[in-house]
């Protein structure tokens, strides 16, 4: 199979004004990846706004699973356009039916008050943390086949996952993870493009934070998890060409939900986004 690129998954075709078709990946999982479609609803909402706006942050709800053997249409709606600031509403639609909604804010920059109180902690350099890949390969008779066969869609992004062996066992651990993250082949510099991989990018290993403390895998054949909501702020330009450290912590889970928050830092420990997200995480008798 030729090399599957990511800027290539952003890449919409115009049905009409206001209205975008994406075309899906199949990761190998249940139902679609919601990183798909907070990357491709940003980068619709990011084609009727004036180019001189940027967006801070959008709010979106998964409503329900998507398929990833068709593809995606947007339908985004003009809410607002302001001096500063403009809104847009993006309806996600499979087969007629609204699969998820996002709100997205976009201003156009300026100078303002700043600080920055998040430390990103000391782990170990990108080069010396195994890539998510090649742990696959590796345990590729361990990982189920829909995985397996869906491995060349999980390379356009490179993560390395720090003590990913952990992630794939069963024994309790503290409800935190930290993953460094890049583009495998150099993107453009456009922000729209940038922020719409660092969107898909966002939701990988991010729900799953929350089961650490229950020593339950996310290949538990009871377990039944996905995205409800999910949240994300931009503070700072991105660049998805150069390593990303996203920091995930799970301040709480009960009601068979699990709620997790991440921080992404530059190599050099400048905050550039913030993360927010609430899963379904239930377990079923299975006979």
């Amino acid at each position: 199979m030729p090399e599957v690129k990511l800027s290539s998954l952003f890449e919409l075709e115009t049905v009409e004004a206001g209205l975008y078709r994406g075309q899906s990946w199949d990761l190998g999982f249940r139902a679609l990846f919601g990183g798909q479609v907070l990357g491709q609803a940003l980068a619709a909402a990011y084609e009727t706004v004036d180019k001189d706006r940027v967006a801070h942050s959008f709010h979106t709800y998964f409503l329900l699973p998507g398929d990833a053997k068709k593809p995606v249409v947007y339908d985004v709606e003009v809410v607002r356009d302001g001096r500063s600031f403009s809104a847009r509403r993006v309806k996600a639609i499979q087969d007629g039916r609204n699969i998820f909604y996002m709100t997205a804010s976009f201003q156009v920059p300026e100078e303002g008050m700043h600080h920055q109180q998040a430390d990103m902690p000391d782990v170990p350099p990108p080069q010396e943390v195994q890539s998510d890949i090649e742990f696959y390969e590796k345990n590729f008779d361990k990982i189920a086949r829909p995985m397996r066969e869906a491995l060349s869609y999980h390379r356009p992004v490179d993560i390395r996952t720090i003590g990913a062996a952990n992630s794939y066992q069963s024994n309790r651990q503290p409800a935190k993870r930290y993953i460094w993250m890049k583009a495998r082949n150099e993107l453009a510099p456009e922000i729209t493009l940038q922020q719409a991989a660092l969107a898909y990018a966002s939701d990988y290993h991010f729900l799953s934070t929350s089961l650490q403390p229950h020593g339950i895998s996310v290949t538990d054949k009871s377990l039944r998890i996905a995205t409800i909501d999910h949240a994300m702020w931009f503070h700072r330009p991105v660049n998805m060409n150069e390593w990303l450290l996203y920091v995930m912590e799970s301040p709480f889970s009960g009601g068979a939900r699990g709620l997790v928050r991440g921080q992404i830092f530059t190599q050099q420990g400048e905050l550039v986004a913030s993360a927010t997200q609430e899963g379904l995480m239930r377990q079923v008798d299975v006979d």
